[in-house]
């Protein structure tokens, strides 16, 4: 029993981290972006909308790896938390939640697909860094062109 509180813990832990590390990430790339508005446009400033941007994008895309890694650590301790459940417990709460919400049987068609994975936040999440990615692109080249 006391594995499987420690496994619980953990990976309640792990949640808690990954929404400390969504909001250091949105407080940089909200800096990054106010930066690059706040500066004039011309070719002074060329320089610098390159290195906010290209900074802007790193950040993105380290924020980007770090959900998939958070997730894929996620996803495993459940697996050990499930097979406790299974094998020792008479109640199993994780396994039984995780079917009510649908489970890994996602609905059928690509459309409900896509619905079922953006219905859960690590779905949501993973596009935030992205859409700030495409941002960061959107902003060069407009300042590059202007």
């Amino acid at each position: 029993m006391e594995q499987y509180k420690l496994a619980v813990e953990m990976a309640d832990r792990v949640s808690a981290r990954r929404g400390i590390a969504n909001a250091y990430f949105l407080t940089v790339n909200t800096t990054l972006v106010a930066v690059l508005g706040l500066r004039p446009a011309g070719e002074q400033a060329a320089w610098l909308s390159v290195a906010v941007c290209g900074a802007g994008v790193v950040v993105a895309a380290c924020w980007w790896f770090l959900l998939r890694n958070y997730r894929r650590l996620n996803e495993v301790k459940f697996i050990v938390i499930n097979r406790i459940e299974d094998e020792h417990l008479p109640v199993k709460v994780f396994k039984d939640e995780w079917a009510m919400l649908g489970g890994d049987d996602p609905p059928p068609g690509r459309a409900g697909r896509i619905r079922a994975g953006l219905e859960q936040l690590g779905g949501v999440e993973r596009i935030v860094p992205v859409v700030f990615g495409l941002l960061y692109l959107v902003l060069l080249v407009g300042r590059l062109v202007s």
